[in-house]
Order: structure tokens, then sequence, then C-alpha cells
């Protein structure tokens, strides 16, 4: 077929590697038999390619795949660990998907064996949609898909139709990759909705229950070749898919009381409650050390319960109080213990005033800690100032987490949401016919109910 679309004298020689036996074994007589000199048979390799590759050194014009969906690769694993500290001289320098699915670490496998981008490789694998978007900014999932698109590497995704394999009918997508794009494609990257490129099958095999008919094909690969916006296609540069994940803080605001039910509250706090756990194993001195800390923790509570019953709403003026009392019933706290009763004596207030540090500097509630995804296109002050302040005026972003390779402000993270830019908003039908339905089902169970008692 290649021979036929491309050019009657090409030579095409074929190479491949597989772990299954059985499969291996197909390949490989498959091979002898269309090929009876044996030579593009010797080609076939045996073993995993993630921890053993059989064709480590040699680039290749075309490569294809259809690795496993959401298998792990624990049985790889100190492998492509390996592989992956020795960073981008090796095949996974970009990042590490999760343990669980590999298919990502076969996407790097595949394009560490294209050509030199002056010769140019055109390659293509077909997985899951969990690639297109699992992992936060900065996980290894994401920081291999910035790489591929930073490194504009990627030249189409399609959707093919759902039921397509006979051993799954999840959706699956076509990673369509190049090193050497032309230049009305460069920075550019091509979304095509096959979904409906189908017809059902006249008999079933397992989960498979569609087929791609081969004038749809065709179809397929015009689009792709068009390189143009229509129903079934989108164009985005390709930093449409990245955002800035930037950390939103807003002022911890505390009021502080020595009531009664906040002094219970500290045999919730575990270094308050270790007082009373004694370390040394002699029974004698167990129950000594034991004595000692209840002692110790009655003395806390006396104290505390000496304070004013009066509602602080400043931590520094508490901190004074407690200091005091402390002096006056030499009770001493340590940092840890004075951290539990701040913990325990303390409530969350908005009318409080902000706790700050010994610098002066408002501290961060952790609970209302959150964040914000910026897309790369705007400016991170800009989204800031439109999209958080008018809502939370003391806010204010975390400058002190950047991205560990641009500096920046916020880790940068990349995703591919496909069905986001195919949706098509479908309006719910009038309440009346509802309503209608509803009342027909209801007096058809009437009807049922009425027969049984019958």
């Amino acid at each position: 077929r290649v021979r036929q679309t491309i050019s009657p004298d090409m030579r095409v020689i074929l190479f491949g590697q597989e772990v299954n036996p059985e499969t291996f074994a197909i390949a490989k007589s498959d091979m002898y038999m269309n090929e009876p000199q044996g030579k593009d048979a010797d080609n076939i390799e045996f073993g995993s390619v993630l921890s053993n590759d059989r064709h480590a050194g040699s680039h290749f014009d075309y490569v294809i795949a259809n690795p496993p969906y959401g298998k792990d690769w624990k049985r790889d694993e100190a492998a492509v660990k390996a592989e992956y500290e020795r960073g981008f001289a090796g095949r996974f320098g970009p990042g590490l998907p999760s343990i669980s699915d590999g298919q990502m670490l076969f996407l790097l496998h595949m394009i560490s064996h294209m050509q030199e981008p002056d010769e140019g490789s055109r390659m293509a694998i077909i997985m899951n949609g969990s690639p297109l978007f699992t992992g936060d900014a900065g996980s290894g999932p994401s920081n291999i898909r910035r790489w591929i698109l930073e490194n504009d590497l990627l030249e189409a995704i399609v959707a093919l139709p759902e039921q397509l394999f006979y051993n799954t009918g999840i959706a699956t997508y076509v990673w369509v990759v190049t090193n050497r794009k032309v230049p009305e494609r460069q920075g550019k990257m091509l979304l095509i909705d096959a979904t409906s490129f189908w017809t059902p099958m006249r008999k079933s095999l397992g989960d498979k229950r569609r087929e791609i008919p081969a004038t749809q094909q065709a179809e397929i690969v015009k689009l792709l070749n068009a390189f143009e916006e229509g129903d079934h296609c989108r164009i985005y540069p390709t930093t449409h898919f990245g955002y800035r994940k930037i950390t939103v803080e807003r002022p911890l605001k505390l009021n502080f009381q020595a009531a009664d039910e906040r002094i219970a509250r500290l045999d919730d706090e575990k270094a308050f409650s270790k007082l009373a756990e004694p370390k040394k194993k002699d029974p004698e001195a167990k129950a000594a050390e034991e004595a000692a800390g209840r002692e110790m923790q009655a003395r806390i509570k006396t104290m505390l319960s000496n304070l004013p019953g009066t509602l602080f709403t400043n931590r520094d003026e508490f901190l004074d109080a407690l200091k005091s009392a402390e002096q006056v019933t030499g009770t001493k706290l340590d940092a840890t213990l004075r951290k539990a009763v701040i913990a325990a004596l303390s409530e969350r207030d908005e009318n409080a005033d902000v706790c700050t540090d010994k610098h002066g500097n408002p501290e961060p509630d952790p609970e209302l800690r959150d964040t914000e995804s910026v897309p790369l296109s705007e400016s991170v002050d800009e989204y800031f100032d439109r999209e958080v302040l008018p809502y939370v005026p003391d806010a204010w972003i975390d400058t002190a987490k950047t991205d560990p390779i641009d500096g920046d402000v916020g880790i940068v993270g990349y995703e591919i949401n496909f069905n986001r830019y195919f949706y098509a908003y479908t309006p719910p039908r009038p309440l009346d016919e509802i309503e209608a339905d509803l009342k027909a089902v209801e007096g058809e169970i009437l009807e049922l109910l009425k027969q049984v008692t019958e």
C-alpha cells in the first residue's frame, strides 16, 4: 500500500519489537511469509522496549505503535527509572507517568527513534484518553505533554469511534507526531473529531462492534492533510493547551479564648496527649513518667483556666497573656506545646486581626489556600486582578512557588481536554413534555400496581 500511494520503487524495510511471545511469533512468521529471503524477519526483536530496547541507536522514517492501555510498568520499573536518571541523554528525560499506566513511556520511546530534524520522521501512536489530561501541573504526564508541545512535535490528535477493538470499547486517540513540520503548521496543532466515522459490524467480535470503512478512513487522512478548520477539525496554537497554576493565599484570622470547651480540645492535640505516654520500659520508671506527664497536663489546664475569659481577636495580645500566665505559674511551654495550645484555643474569625509573622507579613491560612489555572496566553497579574481580587480583596499570589523550568511564578502544566473543543450544546426538552412523560409513567405504574392487588 505504501508503494502504491507514495512510490512504486520504494523499498520498505520493517523493524519491530514485541514482548508477548505469541504475538512475536506471529509477527516473525508473517515476515517470513511476506519476505522469502527473511531479511526483514531478522529485524523483529523479542523483549520489552521499556527495559531492553533492542533497536537502541537506530532511527526510522516512520514509527507506529499501539501500546497496552492502562497497563502498569512495575516489571520494568528499575530499568525505566535508571533511564530517566540519565536525563535527556536517555529516552525518558521529560518525565515519568504514573506507575499504573505506561502508555506515555511508549510515546517517548518512539520519539527517541525519530530521525534528526533535518531528515525528519513521522509517527502515530494509538492511546486511550488518559495521556491527554491526567496529571497536575508539574507532574510527570503533564511535563511529558509540555515537552512535546513546547518542542512543536505534536502535529495532530484524531479522536476515533468507540468500540473499535475486540478487547475494549473505550475511546481511543491517534497522536500524530513529527519533528519536521511544514512552515504553515509550525506552532500549531490539529484536532480531528472522527468519532462519528464508523459503521456497525454485522457480527460483533468481543467489544468490537464498529469499524471505520475505507471511504471514511480516506476522509480522516484528507482532513489531516488539509489542515483546515471545519465541522470535524479545530486548529490551535500549541500554547493554547498550556496553563500556569498559581497558588492563591488568604490571610489567617483567628480569635482566642480560654473557655472550658476550648481547653478540653487540648486532649485531642498530639503534643499534649503524648505527655502522658511514657517511653521507658521499666515498670516503675514508666509509671513515674506517666504520672509526671499527667501532672504537667493538669498544670497546663489550670494555667489556661486562669487566663482572662475575654475573646482575643489579636494573636499577639493573646500570646502576651499566655506568656504572663506561664511566668506567674512557673509552667513553661516549649514550642510544640505552645503550638498545641494555640490550636486548641483558637477559631477562625473573619472579624479578627490578621496574624502576622516576625517580619510583619500576613500569614496564609492553609484552609483558605486555593489555586488558579491561568492560560499561558494571559498575564498572571491581569488574570488575578480580574478573576480573584473582586471576590477576595485580601488575597495574594504565593510568589515563592515558581516554575522549575522558566522560573516565573506558578507551575506550568499542559492538558488537552478533547471533548471541550467539540462540545455542542443540546437544550433540554420543554418542561411540559417532561412533565407529560412523568405522568404517563406514573399512570403505567399505578395500573401495574392495580393489577397486582387484584
